[in-house]
């Protein structure tokens, strides 16, 4: 007895092809760097503004701060963080919900009645 090859549901395309695990990982080294790097800025504008006594300190250095606490909190949490799975992507949990779904067919009835012209 012969196999016999079943259909792919979908075709697989390449665009739906994850990324490799090594640049996922540079992607999410350099956003972390980057990061870190905002908050080295808001550091040193918290120091510039301090030493020269800006107007409106009162409101620029609680924003400096404010950057640099919540900045590393979340490069951490983004440098950690995975691209969600397959199966737990959104469009691909719909799409699978569809196909699963029975065919909705018309009820039995009686076939048209054709008229012909020459009988």
């Amino acid at each position: 007895m012969g196999r016999v090859k079943r259909k792919a549901a979908r075709p697989i395309l390449i665009t739906d092809a994850d990324r490799s695990q090594a640049e996922q990982l540079h992607h999410r080294q350099v956003r972390y760097v980057l990061m870190m790097s905002i908050r080295g800025v808001c550091l040193l504008v918290a120091a510039i503004l301090v030493g020269v006594k800006a107007p409106l300190l009162w409101l620029w250095l609680p924003l400096c701060l404010l950057g640099m606490v919540l900045i590393p909190w979340l490069a951490v949490l983004l440098a950690n963080d995975r691209p969600p799975k397959e199966q737990y992507r959104f469009r691909h949990r719909h799409t699978e919900a569809e196909e699963e779904a029975p065919q909705r067919e018309l009820p039995n009835t009686t076939p048209p009645r054709t008229i012909d012209a020459d009988s």
